[in-house]
């Protein structure tokens, strides 16, 4: 069961700020990027869901430090990173 990775302008110029403020995180950023497709639900990712302002959301991480914030669309197997950063950037 694959899902689709879309993403848009906007995340796309969040994700070059985030790299160049953090080119540690590219290569665990990519794995991460790479199991969401495969399957969402793997432990590692650590997806749940999000509550208050950002409740429309879902979170997985890149490693204890970073997250990726994403709308989830289980209907049509899509997946929507809508930010990145650090636990407290993103939140």
């Amino acid at each position: 069961m694959h899902y689709k990775i879309i993403r848009s302008d906007e995340y796309f110029k969040k994700l070059k700020k985030f790299i160049r403020k953090h080119p540690d995180a590219l290569e665990r950023y990519v794995k991460t990027i790479e199991l969401l497709e495969l399957d969402p639900f793997h432990p590692s990712l650590r997806l749940h869901k999000l509550q208050g302002k950002l409740n429309d959301y879902h979170s997985v991480s890149i490693n204890m430090k970073y997250r990726i914030v994403i709308d989830f669309i289980f209907n049509e197997k899509e997946i929507i990173p809508i930010d990145i950063g650090t636990h407290d950037e993103v939140y």
